[in-house]
């Protein structure tokens, strides 16, 4: 019996490495197919397609994005400084709401929470969000006008108040507060400690809402200097895009030397690289909040 029961096991095993495998290839073969399609020669792409192995090696889209480093690392600071401000504002805002609106001795949570929904179904539209963005806060070309719009989404503080209503018991906070703390003190000392996998995910959303923001920058900023990374790599592509259909230089086609299709894809692969460095930073708490329920105290 336990002979059997071991074969079993060790053939579960091996299908599920299988499938997780299987899985991971999938996943990753994408970024591998841009990876060579960026150092690709961009007559090639054209030509013979996308392949695994570059056919024709070339670095010329890489040499052009970078051909001005600077505004592209200007941009490259902005995002980041963005992202992680508005990220950590953002978190704090966030998981504030979520633990005030699920106790159950705030009077109106009931309320707000309803206010906080209808936004998720009906919103004032574009124009005159942009006329108070612009003419009563006085935003433009500021930094402000790109964190400001994202520091509370109505999706992550429902998620975030599920999560700390599922996870921390009531009997918890009420031991607190019979030993003497204060809201601040059960906030800061119980509430964020236990929901940290929470926190992560919410984190992780934020962090990839702001990193991949575009649509302020082009509404809000005039100023270069101050561009997002996706919307200045947007706009070089525009560029590029122009000069190929425009089509003279000297009398000249450019279409044939602007690398257009192997610099759409290292962009893609800048854009998304940083970004990537965040999952080995939550991907603990991911497992844990796997874990949370499963065991019972």
């Amino acid at each position: 019996m336990n002979v059997r029961a071991s074969e079993r096991s060790v053939v579960f095993s091996v299908l599920s490495y299988t499938v997780v495998a299987a899985a991971a290839i999938v996943c990753i073969f994408p970024f591998l197919l841009i990876l060579s399609g960026s150092l690709t020669l961009n007559e090639s792409i054209i030509r013979d397609g996308y392949r695994l192995i570059p056919k024709q090696f070339s670095l010329e889209a890489y040499k052009t994005i970078f051909a001005s480093p600077g505004p592209i690392l200007k941009a490259y600071g902005v995002t980041t400084f963005v992202t992680a401000v508005g990220t950590t504002i953002g978190l704090f805002m966030t998981t504030m709401a979520g633990y005030v609106l699920q106790r159950k001795d705030f009077k109106y949570r009931n309320k707000i929470m309803f206010y906080i929904y209808f936004t998720t179904l009906f919103s004032g539209g574009l124009v005159p969000w942009y006329i108070m963005m612009t003419s009563y806060l006085h935003l433009t070309n500021t930094y402000t006008a790109l964190i400001f719009p994202s520091l509370a989404s109505p999706f992550l503080i429902i998620l975030m108040r599920s999560f700390i209503r599922s996870t921390i018991p009531d009997e918890v906070i009420e031991s607190a507060k019979i030993d003497g703390a204060n809201d601040f003190g059960i906030y800061f000392r119980i509430v964020l400690p236990l929901a940290m996998p929470g926190i992560a995910t919410v984190g992780l959303f934020m962090a990839l809402g702001y990193w991949n923001s575009w649509f302020s920058s082009s509404l809000f900023i005039n100023d270069p200097s101050k561009y997002e990374l996706q919307f200045y790599l947007y706009n070089i592509i525009n560029t590029m895009s122009f000069l190929a259909d425009l089509g003279v230089s000297s009398g000249v086609t450019l279409s044939g030397d602007i690398p257009m299709e192997s610099t759409k894809l290292a962009m893609s692969l800048i854009v998304t690289g940083p970004i990537l460095l965040l999952y080995p930073f939550v991907q603990r708490y991911f497992v844990k909040g796997l874990t949370i329920g499963a065991v019972k105290g």
